[in-house]
């Protein structure tokens, strides 16, 4: 294998592994191209690899965990970690170019969101790490019980396309604050900040073989190879349900520690009492942004039959004014979605949507003039049931479903009639019924009034197929780290 400089352009890079502080090639000299959503043209080639190339970075980075990593200080680690923070924000301009090149997402939303957010990641649990304590026992007279925490030891990262950066970042620094090594396995489709990471991390200090970033596919390519070895201690992934289960039952061999977040199907709950003006503008959001292509957002709108006609007839005026278009153009709302196969079975819910019934009320179609890229317009479909197929089901596109309800009672049993539980919105200026909802949605995460509002101390996480176990704050070093007890008789 041999190394090469990586240098980015603005048309994108070629994509190496990134194994023991060296870029290399796959050992068979396999690579796949990467493709721009936007315009359909080769952004450059990326590194195929697979049991080989696992096997050397999780040999790293086991080396490296009992390595110069482990004597590291805790302060001079906290100094390392902000770095890395430091340098995403200092080249923040080039990973926002790339992550929208590889998205389709619009460069003022990478620009504004998806980089800040992921240096904040690093500097927060840096942060984080210098508070942190564990826990002190006295029995009587008798003994003193304590708390050590130690680190869980060589970590499987294995990351989504929709957010590739931010949610990198927010396994890898927690990952790194606990005093681990990780092995990282990006989404084949966005590979291009991923690899930059590798540098970056480099360059904050990070001693070879800490940080691994090994490129390829799922099934018999890198992501099965990380989930089976046998010397990789925990797998921290987020992307689609079903993968989550295949790399369950992988980990089961090992009995490794797993942290998924997976899909969701969240509701948005709009009482009559609500600011609708205020509703609006943030179901557009929760609705819309980053192509609807996010975990968390609102996909079932259920409206009280009160305001049901007038959020509908402003709704829908406000989506139809929504840009589509070129990512790099700062009027554009709605970039492109992530590939040929994504917008195939996103425009298939469309028709599957007719089909059952429903009426597109706006939107489900290709965008006027725009004839390459995979454009979708943002999409409102009225008169389905909560039995329907594209009601039940996640899309993972700018695609929403709005039906409207008569009590609280039934709105509560349709958010609930689902079997994902990631987030839910609530939309009230009734405090009581606020809480009283909100403590009766089975979801994780559940905002009132408001949509993505987020504390990174707080416990981030699904209920039933929307994931296992919560990580933020502390919830993280949870995972991230081994509690041993040392009890100590007087």
């Amino acid at each position: 294998m041999q190394e090469q400089t990586l240098a980015t352009k603005i048309k994108g890079i070629d994509c190496q592994h990134f194994i023991n502080g060296q870029y290399v090639d796959s050992i068979n000299g396999k690579t796949f191209e990467n493709i721009n959503p936007a315009t359909q043209e080769i952004l450059g080639t990326v590194s195929e690899g697979g049991k080989e190339e696992v096997d050397l970075a999780v040999a790293a980075a086991r080396k490296a965990l009992n390595g110069p990593w482990k004597k590291m200080t805790t302060h001079d680690r906290i100094a390392v970690i902000r770095r890395i923070g430091d340098i995403i924000l200092e080249r923040k301009d080039e990973l926002a170019q790339l992550e929208s090149l590889d998205t389709g997402k619009p460069y003022w939303l990478a620009d504004s969101v998806d980089i800040p957010r992921s240096a904040y990641n690093f500097h927060f649990f840096a942060d984080y790490l210098r508070s942190l304590g564990t826990e002190a026992y006295q029995t009587d007279d008798v003994a003193i019980n304590y708390a050590i925490r130690r680190p869980v030891g060589v970590v499987g990262l294995i990351n989504p396309w929709n957010l590739p950066l931010l949610l990198l970042t927010w396994k890898l620094a927690p990952c790194l604050a606990a005093g681990n090594t990780a092995v990282i396995k990006p989404a084949e489709l966005t590979p291009m900040t991923a690899t930059l990471l590798g540098e970056i991390c480099r360059d904050a200090g990070v001693p070879d073989g800490v940080v691994n970033i090994v490129h390829g596919f799922g099934p018999d390519s890198a992501g099965s190879a990380l989930t089976e070895h046998p010397d990789v201690d925990a797998i921290s992934f987020t992307g689609e349900t079903t993968t989550g289960k295949i790399i369950m039952a992988a980990a089961a061999k090992s009995l490794k520690k797993l942290s998924y977040e997976l899909g969701g199907k969240n509701p948005n709950l709009i009482f009559a009492d609500s600011n609708l003006d205020e509703v609006i503008e943030t179901t557009l959001k929760s609705s819309f942004i980053n192509q609807g292509e996010v975990c968390l957002c609102g996909s079932r709108i259920y409206v009280e039959r009160p305001v049901y006609e007038e959020f509908l007839e402003k709704f829908a005026a406000k989506t139809k004014e929504l840009v589509v278009g070129d990512p790099f153009d700062p009027k554009t709302k709605v970039g492109a979605l992530i590939g040929e196969e994504h917008y195939e079975r996103v425009t298939n819910y469309i028709r599957l949507a007719q089909e059952e019934g429903g009426e597109i009320l706006t939107g489900g179609g290709r965008p006027e003039g725009l004839g390459k890229g995979y454009y979708l317009e943002p999409t409102i479909i009225v008169g389905l049931n909560s039995n329907c197929r594209v009601v039940r089901e996640e899309i993972f596109g700018p695609v929403v479903t709005v039906i409207p309800f008569d009590t609280e009672e039934e709105v509560i049993a349709q958010a609930n009639d689902t079997h994902y539980g990631l987030s839910a919105s609530i939309w009230t200026n009734d405090l009581r019924r606020a809480h009283r909802v909100a403590a009766q949605i089975e979801a994780g995460i559940i905002w009132v009034n408001t949509w993505f509002l987020r504390d990174l101390r707080t416990p981030f996480g699904g209920m039933k197929q929307s994931g296992i176990g919560r990580e933020g704050g502390m919830h993280s070093f949870e995972f991230y780290s081994e509690l041993s007890n040392i009890c100590i008789k007087l």
